[in-house]
């Protein structure tokens, strides 16, 4: 069997991972030979590979039949890609913001090139799931796929459980390495969405752009509705979800609460879970660790695998044309907030429950999914909102007055 050798863009947390467990491998048929790298000043530790800061360095020697990307930039990391494609080169990328912005033009790219574009480890880390879509559920009839892909906003909801403040399980989860120092793509819901829209094509064949998909994060999550989540006995939850309805796929982001039913109820702290539905198969649970540097790493060690058997992604799914994203359907939610009116502003089609307290007021029902979607969600201290089973919904109206103002 021939051995890969590697062109890697990106040394940092998950390159360093990788260079370091094919470095411990014994008879990996695969070497990293060469690393670009951007920053000059930064201090790395690495023997017998040649270093460089330029592209071409990699995407003109013609003896590099792989390139691994692994850099942050997602605009950067899309010509670093595109390039290598057109020169014949194979490619592994853990980049979900490029490829959720680009992954119909690079399919068709490497289509016409013939070569392997492959990204295990853009979605939920070590969990092979992207494979498993592809393969094992190629024939079942697929009906929903919801997962907790984003292991920030998960360690953040854990701590919060736990009675620790939104700023402190967010510096928490910057210092151990799951957090970024700009926060806002993990707990506003964009790296989830990123997720989902790659997830969507493997899982449904839909090619779908991230600005079609709602996301709505855990910014705005308050106290009081982690109390009231612990009174109910749920947990929050931040999902990637998509549902096949008789009108198409519903998909969207946002904080669910779920109860100790929920396949995910006991997944905490950094991990991540997906779980598929299926006609025929039913519910199966995919879990594992999410974020890090050797997760990762695992995940693009085995794309370096899949490449020695000339695998490549068929998307058979893609042939289907009957599916398409749907947004018409009502959902049940809790939304809270520190002010009636505000509150009262939003329109519910039915309501099963409604407390109106002092500091904080609260109302469950069901919603148009458009009227959500006319919000900003993010952007709303003064809101907050969990989407809930639809199974539990019922059409009775509860009313719970502790304090009600004149």
């Amino acid at each position: 069997m021939k051995t890969l050798k590697i062109g890697m863009f990106g040394f940092g947390c998950v390159g360093t991972g990788l260079f370091e467990v094919i470095n411990k491998t014994k008879h990996f048929p695969a070497i990293i030979e060469k690393i670009v790298v951007k920053n000059p000043n930064k201090k790395r530790i690495y023997n017998n590979v040649s270093l460089s800061f330029d592209p071409d360095f990699i995407l003109r020697d013609k003896n590099i039949d792989v390139v691994v990307e692994l850099i942050n930039n997602s605009d950067e990391a899309f010509e670093i890609v595109r390039a290598a494609i057109c020169t014949g080169k194979h490619v592994i990328t853990a980049n979900k913001k490029l490829l959720a912005e680009n992954l119909t033009e690079l399919i068709e790219l490497a289509r016409q090139n013939n070569v392997s574009l492959l990204y295990e480890g853009a979605v939920a880390g070590s969990i092979p799931i992207i494979r498993n879509l592809e393969e094992y559920y190629n024939n079942d009839s697929l009906t929903r796929i919801e997962g907790i892909v984003n292991g920030t906003t998960n360690y953040i909801l854990t701590q919060a459980n736990k009675g620790v403040s939104y700023q402190q399980a967010l510096k928490t989860a910057q210092e151990k390495g799951f957090a970024e120092a700009e926060p806002t793509l993990d707990v506003d819901g964009f790296d989830a969405k990123f997720k989902l829209v790659i997830l969507l094509k493997h899982a449904f064949g839909i090619n779908v752009k991230p600005h079609e998909i709602p996301n709505i994060g855990i910014r705005n999550i308050k106290p009081q509705d982690i109390l009231i989540a612990q009174e109910k006995l749920w947990r929050i939850k931040l999902f990637a979800k998509s549902i096949k309805t008789e009108k198409g796929v519903i998909a969207y982001v946002a904080p669910h609460a779920i109860n100790n039913s929920h396949s995910a109820f006991y997944v905490d702290d950094e991990f991540n879970a997906v779980i598929v539905e299926a006609a025929f198969a039913d519910k199966q649970l995919f879990y594992g660790k999410g974020a890090g540097s050797y997760p990762t790493a695992s995940a693009v060690l085995s794309d370096i695998s899949a490449l020695q058997l000339g695998y490549k992604y068929e998307y058979r799914k893609s042939i289907d044309s009957s599916l398409f994203l749907n947004q018409s359907d009502s959902v049940r939610v809790y939304v809270g907030s520190t002010h009636l009116d505000t509150l009262n502003s939003i329109e519910f089609e039915e309501v099963e429950d409604l407390y109106i307290g002092k500091e904080y007021t609260y109302r469950i029902g069901l919603v148009h999914f458009d009227v959500l979607c006319q919000i900003d969600w993010n952007n709303r201290k003064d809101l907050s909102i969990l989407f809930l089973p639809e199974e539990n919904a019922n059409n009775h109206v509860k009313l719970s007055y502790e304090f009600l103002e004149n």
